[in-house]
């Protein structure tokens, strides 16, 4: 499995196949209804959002997507019952919601509406013409104001098939992604073969409604006095009161974004991870701190941030027996801590790993509390609500399809709307730890994460190569000394 962007996504031509709600399901899910629980913090914001797009006329690209590749001719009526046991484990995905503006309803499909068939939808063999055609799909049927709220399909040729989902980000997040298709293939093979699918397809999956139900009731018990809201209160303030942003000029003005670019930089081989990880460990971290070092001293060179601060995404799948589950499960918290008093990256790895240790301890705490207790605090309103440039590290080797090919021929892609920021996801499996990143597509911009890159490429290059890395002192500044450039390989399409 791969994080990569979805136009450079090129599987094999064929026959195209969708899978659509059948006459009857669809009548159905539009009388469905209505579930008074409440949402998730995330998916209420997140449909508000689309709702104020969709009213400017702006496409709607606020999904996440996934494609595999599966040995074996493709048996419609097989994937078809597949695909409605896939939708019946998974709650939340028998919802969607309507809104005037102010008010969100969800309406909730009984699990005996729950009905597909599979239609053809002609040839393809230009790559062109099937992103286009993919756009197309994700862009009017991955949206969760209608059932269902995402669009399925395969590509079908003589020995194998190629599958897609994509889904609106209200009802998944990468974590679901890299979970769907893989568990799909499970329950189709279990079609097929009669045999049981393995646990993580057939073990049940927690619900995404009780999961938000969840979220609710422990925000409820946090208020601007708790010690957690407090520490977070005191970090964003001693930064400036703002949430952290790329740390290089890139030539936008407040509130102002451009057109996503895609980056891809592959940062380690996997003879790299092994002595990168060993040095980290050894420096009395961890990877992920390692990471979070050679980032912290990338911003100190280039930007003289002598505090790092950033925001780390977090998975909640673990607050409770969410771990199968479809849905958003995330939660941002601050990662911060000083560099300046470290004199090398081994100085400076456990100082990253209390920083980190930090991060996980407060995001126990809600994003609505945080919000709320800022706002309360006297903290401006554009300020907490501006989307921080935010780091996420997952491990793909850790998912259960790990091993199986729908999961290892996997790809992992976004929609690609307008941003202001350069975040950057860390993934790492097997042959690679690599870096994506949705980047302002200006040339200024391009410039200032090429730079940005080429540095932290080659702060994790030295420390392999040297077991370490010189923090410089106070007014120096270091650049990128070019040392086997190619080794880098920033993808950027």
């Amino acid at each position: 499995m791969i994080i990569t962007a979805m136009d450079w996504w090129t599987p094999a031509g064929g026959t195209l196949i969708e899978w659509h709600p059948t006459a009857a399901a669809s009548e159905r899910a539009a009388a469905a209804a209505q579930d008074a629980g409440p949402l998730s913090f995330l998916q209420e914001n997140h449909i508000r959002a689309c709702n104020a797009a969709r009213q400017v006329g702006n496409d709607h690209k606020a999904y996440l997507g996934s494609g595999t590749d599966i040995d074996g001719d493709l048996d419609r009526n097989a994937l078809t019952r597949a695909l409605r046991n896939f939708v019946l484990r998974h709650e939340g995905l028998r919802t969607w919601f309507d809104t005037d503006g102010v008010e969100i309803t969800r309406h909730l499909l009984d699990p005996g509406d729950v009905d597909f068939e599979a239609r053809v939808a002609g040839e393809f063999t230009d790559h062109e013409q099937f992103r286009a055609y993919l756009h197309s799909r994700f862009g009017s049927e991955a949206v969760a104001t209608s059932w269902p709220g995402f669009a399925f399909g395969a590509i079908s040729r003589t020995g194998s098939f190629t599958l897609y989902y994509g889904c609106d980000h209200a009802l998944s997040d990468g974590a679901s992604q890299a979970l769907a298709l893989a568990e799909i293939v499970e329950l189709y093979d279990a079609e097929i073969t009669g045999n049981e699918p393995a646990p993580f397809a057939s073990t049940p999956a927690g619900s995404f409604l009780e999961y938000a139900r969840l979220e609710n009731q422990l925000a409820a018990g946090f208020d601007a006095d708790s010690a957690e809201i407090i520490e977070w209160r005191d970090i964003f303030e001693s930064h400036g009161g703002v949430m952290p942003g790329f740390p290089l000029d890139m030539g936008l003005a407040p509130g102002e974004t451009a057109p996503v670019r895609p980056v891809e930089l592959n940062v380690l081989d996997a003879d790299g991870i092994a002595r990168f990880e060993r040095i980290c460990k050894e420096a009395g971290g961890t990877f992920l701190s390692g990471i979070y070092a050679a980032v912290a001293l990338t911003e100190y060179e280039l930007a003289a941030r002598a505090d790092y601060f950033g925001i780390s995404v977090l998975a909640t799948r673990l607050f409770a027996d969410f771990g199968m589950s479809q849905g958003w499960f995330c939660n941002f918290a601050p990662v911060a801590f000083g560099v300046e008093g470290a004199r090398s990256f081994t100085d400076l790895v456990p100082v990253a790993l209390a920083g980190y240790t930090r991060t996980k301890r407060l995001a126990a705490v809600p994003a609505q509390s945080v919000i709320a207790a800022l706002l309360k605090s006297g903290a401006s309103p554009a300020d907490v609500a501006a989307s921080p440039n935010l780091l996420s590290y997952i491990d793909f080797r850790r998912f259960p399809g790990y091993g199986g090919q729908a999961y290892d021929r996997g790809v992992l892609f976004t929609g690609e709307g307008r941003t202001a920021n350069a975040s950057m996801w860390f993934n790492r499996d097997d042959e690679r730890l690599y870096l994506g990143s949705q980047t302002p597509d200006t040339t200024l911009a391009q410039l200032q994460v090429k730079r940005y890159h080429e540095h932290l490429w080659s702060v994790f290059d030295r420390v392999v190569t040297t077991g370490d890395y010189a923090v410089p002192q106070s007014g120096t500044r270091r650049i990128c000394d070019g040392r086997d450039a190619s080794a880098m390989n920033i993808g950027s399409r």
